[in-house]
């Protein structure tokens, strides 16, 4: 099937052949047709399956169509639990309308008040939103949802998780009842059947790759770890590895994300934390910068994991793995993208066997474990289906040390955290704020901006 025969506006048409696309993917193939036919739908696929052109296409091509509503509320509201997915979906409606007169306007937080209530102001065709800045400026009288056509929720799991779910259902009632409503979900369990039958009426439902499903083309390894110290020496090996073009080192927390960021820059590498205490002008900088290749190595939480769309990412590293399951699809996904192959380095230790555990179920498949000459673990995982009785005996033994200078250290012995305990100038977790804080420049670029702030 190509696109001339989703019959498609030519206008829409004329943009999607000059951003080279020919052939639809399977979730654009089945759900363009269902919500342009006006159905409400729940569609669960993957990140990387073109799931934002499967509800921005039926959107747009829904504005050729004159609004029959009185006032000058969106006709179109996407609802997105990232910031830096909200970007991803206004590029695409750029891309997607540029022969179109559409008007539409992003409203996230971390943004400045003043422009969203200029843009507000005026007629709009489609809004993007984060649920809190929304409701924010709902609860002000600010944006009146009353001739909303279509609600668009986009990676419906990842609010659930983020704990919008109060804020979804009160964007949904205040807009009309008879809306059309399509959700956008990478997963569906029993909390997201109930969502769905409060908001959707006689949903048709679309499955594109199961859940156990990651992407083929990408390369998956698991490289077994002592201690943190292990970890460190394992991370400076990869970074060095001149075939690493561009690659996002996930890490559990903010903190550690600075930390590990200060570290790489320490030694020379291009490097850029991101992560939910940014603004969104930094954060919109430091992705800018990394597509630039200012930024070879961004050390990031998961909010980069879901909306980042970065061409040339050859690894993900997971330094540390994730509490959720999903999540490491998600990560991985950064990678591999648009038919290129990747790379995904997993690191984990005997502590972290259940999260491995959850994560191997939830993908259907064993990750294979990698060791590095030199960088053997001392201890290796227990056996599947054993219980926590410490370390395996008869694990490899590591033979050299790494020359190379290690990361710094902190004082943070948070479960999940990145970094040991160690004398520091970092205030303890739950310590008043120290009188001094570290300025610390990640970009290697020479860029003259202001200095970001641990403290």
């Amino acid at each position: 099937m190509t696109f001339a025969e989703l019959q498609l506006h030519p206008s829409i048409l004329k943009a999607i052949e000059a951003c080279g696309y020919v052939n639809p993917t399977p979730i654009q193939e089945q759900a363009i047709p269902m919500a342009m036919a006006g159905h409400d739908l729940i569609a669960t696929a993957q990140t990387g399956t073109g799931k934002t052109a499967a509800f921005v296409l039926p959107a747009l091509q829904r504005l050729n169509t004159p609004s029959n509503g009185v006032g000058r509320g969106p006709r179109m509201l996407i609802l997105t639990p990232t910031r830096e997915l909200a970007n991803q979906i206004t590029d695409s409606i750029r891309n997607y309308g540029k022969f179109m007169r559409v008007k539409s306007c992003a409203i996230l937080g971390g943004m400045p008040y003043r422009e969203q209530l200029r843009l507000l102001s005026q007629p709009v065709d489609i809004v993007i939103a984060t649920p809190g800045r929304l409701i924010d400026h709902l609860d002000n009288r600010r944006i009146d949802l009353g001739r909303l056509e279509i609600l668009i929720l986009d990676e419906a799991d990842r609010m659930l998780d983020m704990g919008f779910t109060e804020d979804v259902d009160k964007i949904a009632a205040a807009s009309p009842d008879n809306r059309q409503t399509l959700m956008f979900t990478a997963t569906m369990d029993n909390a997201m059947a109930r969502i769905a039958q409060r908001l959707l009426t006689n949903p048709q439902r679309i499955t594109v790759a199961g859940k156990k499903a990651t992407l083929d083309n990408i390369e998956q390894r698991l490289h077994v770890a002592d201690d943190l110290r292990h970890k460190n020496r394992l991370l400076q090996h990869f970074v060095t590895d001149i075939s690493l073009t561009k690659a996002i080192i996930f890490s559990a927390t903010k903190r550690d994300a600075d930390f590990l960021a200060q570290g790489l820059y320490e030694q020379g590498h291009k490097v850029a934390a991101l992560h939910g205490d940014m603004n969104q002008g930094a954060r919109n900088r430091t992705i800018a910068d990394m597509r630039r290749g200012k930024v070879r190595l961004l050390v990031a939480t998961d909010v980069a994991a879901r909306g980042l769309d970065v061409t040339g990412i050859s690894h993900v590293i997971n330094f540390d793995l994730p509490r959720f399951a999903e999540d490491y699809v998600h990560r991985i996904g950064r990678t591999g993208r648009a038919g290129a192959s990747g790379i995904a380095i997993s690191f984990a230790s005997i502590n972290d066997q259940n999260y491995l555990d959850k994560i191997e179920r939830f993908i259907g498949q064993t990750l294979p474990q990698h060791v590095i000459p030199g960088l053997e673990p001392t201890r290796g995982l227990r056996p599947k289906g054993a219980a926590a009785k410490g370390p395996r005996r008869g694990a490899p033994t590591a033979t050299r040390k790494n020359s190379a200078a290690p990361l710094p250290r902190r004082t943070d012995s948070r479960p999940g955290s990145s970094l040991p305990n160690a004398k520091s100038n970092i205030k303890r977790w739950g310590s008043p704020k120290p009188a001094n804080s570290v300025a610390v420049e990640y970009r290697g670029s020479g860029a003259s901006r202001p200095n970001r702030r641990v403290v």
